[in-house]
């Protein structure tokens, strides 16, 4: 035993466990369907959350108009069901449930990882369709590194960011900022539309450092600092104009510990948000929200082996919300989770998971999460999951000020996931069919007068499929790449048998790309089916289809260092389209970039 513990001591820091602050999603998600985004295609896609994933992945996008509050659509559930994780830690706000995907630039991340299907199990409430991950990594040894991007286009659109990376053997920094500025008045082609009181800014910075201390102890600290205006787009122009103002601070400070098979986790972070409301920007006057969030989170996993890998999580999360009626409201969490991923041959292995919650308002069940990835050969593999999920209700959905309804019960739901990964040379191909039953599914519903609310109506079956196929190559100095993406979901209200509004039966995402020495160009198709915006499904009132094209040119005037000068050209054929009932988006546009990379 002696011998084995000093041949474990001596064992290298495995340095990828130091840099990910979300080992969760690398090791125990092997089974289920898993997107991973790196800086290259970050830094060709729209500064927005909503541009890069709306294009690259199989999420749907609500979008009140350029620049307005956008949510999204993961496997025919809603904008509350899908969780965004930054470096580990569950931020999705507590006040209305989701993230508005127009308020964070992907250009703050390193990586951004689009993980499909049920993940309670791991990131409790909400994770329901699917999890969004943030990720910032903090690298170690000698590194120096700057880069500044630099956008302007129509509608007096401007953008500009910056990033640092320093590094030495046992320190690493690295920081940004980004900000973004529009009159957003953009008309379309008949004129018949101006989008009226559409203005927005917004300021965010980051900066995460790490630095090891001894030889198996590692401290990692991450932050991210956002401030946003918006005027809302007016739909009618005798409408009266709104604004909105928001802000939030993210503090993470993490303590990683490393003895032999040992890896030990402290996490602790504070989340604040706050927006304010103007009904009215001629009046002071405003409706507010505010919140903040203390997580305490203790993680020690142990490999038993090369093939057995146990974790146990315990987290603790208090809320304390205040929502317009100056009456603070508090919700305590406490949760523990057992993790197991066994790998029994080189061909098979699975995953394990259980998640016990504990809150002072609901009674929650006993979550789990079983996984199985079979490996065929090579090239072929076969994945296979299923999972018990949960969300609980908002404050704005409990307390929002005459709309909440403080007798909702908590969303659960179960869902089952079969998929296939094929690759053929530079080709691969992955399919995932997948199945959920939502029980108790909290939806604002319209009142007597128009007026909505909160309740628990639906029983919600949802069936889909996904499907990617991808190629690459390289030809001497030629590059050349293409990604498609198919999504079919059939997300039903089990009783009336009517499709969810706002869920597309269809999207298809197609790009493909050429790059020739110091040229580079992309073009990017975007296409959403209709969506119905009543619960009847009345045919007469639906959002049409839409297809969208973008195209990118670009060339590097660099020789030692990274000097880039491109063009979009974002809805080249001039569609007149709506993402939201009576909210235009943009017709054709084009902004120019200027990146320099030292």
């Amino acid at each position: 035993m002696l011998c084995r513990n000093v041949v474990a001591q001596q064992q290298p820091i495995a340095l990828e466990e130091v840099v990910i602050s979300d080992a969760q999603l690398k090791h125990f998600s092997q089974s289920q369907s898993v997107i991973i985004l790196r800086d290259s295609i970050i830094e060709a896609n729209p500064p927005s959350l909503t541009g890069l994933l709306s294009r690259n992945t199989f999420l749907y996008f609500k979008e009140n108009g350029l620049g307005m509050v956008s949510s999204p659509s993961f496997r025919g559930t809603t904008a509350q069901q899908t969780s965004v994780i930054w470096n580990g830690i569950n931020v999705n706000s507590q006040l209305n449930g989701q993230m508005d995907f127009n308020t964070i630039s992907g250009s703050d991340f390193n990586t951004i990882v689009v993980r499909g299907g049920g993940g309670s199990v791991l990131y409790g409430s909400s994770a329901i369709g699917g999890a969004i991950s943030l990720n910032n990594e903090v690298v170690f040894g000698k590194s120096l590194s700057q880069s500044v991007r630099a956008a302007y286009g129509s509608f007096n659109t401007a953008a500009l960011a910056y990033r640092l990376q320093f590094g030495t053997k046992k320190f690493s920094l690295q920081t940004g900022f980004s900000a973004n500025a529009s009159s957003n008045d953009y008309r379309n082609a008949g004129h018949t539309f101006e989008n009226r009181n559409g203005q927005f800014r917004n300021l965010g910075f980051n900066a995460n450092a790490g630095y090891q201390f001894g030889a198996n102890d590692f401290i990692k600290f991450h932050t991210r600092l956002y401030e946003g205006g918006r005027h809302f787009a007016l739909i009618s122009p005798s409408d009266s104009k709104t604004k909105y103002r928001d802000s939030n601070s993210w503090y993470l400070l993490e303590w990683d510990h490393f003895a032999g098979r040992f890896i030990s986790r402290s996490k602790i972070a504070l989340l604040r948000e706050h927006y304010q409301y103007y009904e009215d920007i001629q009046n002071a006057d405003y409706t507010f929200g505010k919140l903040n969030t203390l997580n305490g989170r203790y993680d020690l996993t142990f490999n038993l082996n090369e093939k057995i890998r146990l974790n146990g999580i315990a987290d603790f999360t208090q809320h304390a919300g205040w929502v317009s009626s100056l009456v603070s409201q508090k919700r305590q969490i406490a949760s523990g989770s057992l993790l197991l991923a066994h790998r029994i041959s080189e061909r098979l292995q699975y995953e394990l998971g259980f998640r016990k919650e504990i809150t002072d308002n609901y009674d929650s069940p006993l979550l789990f999460s079983f996984g199985t990835l079979y490996r065929i050969s090579e090239k072929y593999k076969l994945k296979g999951n299923v999972s018990k999920n949960f969300r609980i209700p908002t404050f704005n959905d409990l307390y929002w000020d005459g709309l909440g309804n403080p007798d909702l019960h908590p969303e659960t739901a179960v869902q089952v996931e079969i998929g296939q990964e094929i690759t053929v040379g530079h080709c691969s191909l992955s399919i995932t069919a997948y199945h959920s039953d939502i029980q108790d599914m909290i939806r604002w519903v319209p009142r007597a007068g128009g007026v909505f609310s909160p309740e628990n109506t639906d029983k919600v079956k949802i069936n889909g499929i996904e499907t990617a196929c991808r190629w690459n190559t390289k030809i001497n100095t030629h590059t050349l790449e293409a990604n498609l993406l198919y999504a079919y979901n059939q997300s039903e209200n089990a009783v009336t048998g009517k499709q969810l509004v706002y869920v597309p039966f269809h999207k298809i995402t197609a790009s493909a790309g050429y790059g020739f020495r110091r040229w580079s160009f992309t073009v990017q198709h975007l296409f959403t089916d209709k969506v119905y915006t009543q619960t009847d499904n009345n045919p007469a009132r639906i959002v049409p289809y839409y297809n969208v094209t973008d195209a990118a040119l670009a060339y590097d005037f660099g020789r030692k260092d990274h000097l880039k000068l491109g063009c979009h050209v974002r809805n080249l054929w001039n569609e007149n389209y709506q993402s939201v009932e009576g909210r235009y988006m943009p017709q054709r546009n084009i902004d120019l970039y200027l990146t320099l990379k030292f």
